[in-house]
């Protein structure tokens, strides 16, 4: 036997150890696997595991797709089951850490059920309404608005309602010049716009003035309902960037 290369096609190996059972002989003993030990790195971080875990989703589900047996579609809907009671688990800690820890509790500035943002809507709108009746003692508004223009048409008697109930002094400023029946005592711009630094040619266009600073504040542009004019208004002298939401 030392001239077969039992090693190149494994026919005689297969012939004296298989078929014959000739095991004893030593070509029938198969030489080890030499593996190298897996190398031990630090350990995954978490957002490596769950995005780790994605990958897996996604493979499983594109298998699924493309080959819809029902062993790849039971992988995938049970490794997606884990993943959904994973997601549970998170949720319900994480609503039970908001109970036991109300400074962590966002709905408790911001209530979302119904009995709580009504009060809070209630509260809210009684505060505006404070506000803005003492708001004509420093701010006035600009209203820039054309006579050709549908939705001033439109805003203008809204405007003039809530100037009229909260005090507030209002500034109109025809952009073609032409006249408008809400604010007979208009002006026809004269460049005003342009150095307020008021944006683009649109009306209606609602500007705030700060009497103190000499600053602008463009309060909106197009047709607001009464409450959209109260809330930016609002919003825009008396509640900090960012605490609202």
């Amino acid at each position: 036997m030392s001239g077969t290369q039992v090693d190149e096609r494994g026919e005689a190996r297969d012939f004296y150890c298989g078929e014959r059972q000739l095991g004893q002989w030593f070509y029938c003993r198969k030489p080890q696997e030499h593996k190298t030990p897996a190398r031990k790195g630090p350990p995954a971080s978490a957002a490596d595991r769950v995005a780790a875990i994605k990958r897996d989703l996604d493979e499983l589900k594109a298998r699924a797709i493309l080959e819809p047996s029902e062993e790849n579609v039971i992988a995938y809907v049970r490794f997606q089951r884990e993943q959904l009671d994973r997601a549970s688990t998170f949720s319900d800690t994480w609503q039970r850490a908001l109970w036991q820890h109300p400074e962590l509790d966002y709905t408790l500035q911001r209530p979302v059920n119904t009995v709580g943002k009504r009060a809070w809507l209630d509260n809210r709108k009684a505060d505006r309404d404070a506000v803005l009746r003492s708001l004509g003692q420093r701010y006035g508004l600009f209203y820039f608005y054309a006579q050709n223009c549908g939705a001033c048409d439109i805003f203008g008697p809204i405007l003039r309602s809530v100037a009229d109930s909260h005090e507030m002094t209002v500034m109109a400023i025809s952009m073609d010049g032409g006249p408008t029946r809400d604010f007979p005592d208009y002006v026809v711009d004269a460049g005003q716009r342009q150095r307020m630094g008021v944006p683009g040619n649109e009306t209606p266009a609602l500007v705030l003035f700060d009497t103190v600073t000499r600053r602008t504040i463009p309060v909106g542009f197009g047709i607001l309902s009464a409450d959209e004019i109260m809330d930016r208004i609002f919003m825009l002298t008396n509640i900090k960037t960012g605490s609202d939401f």
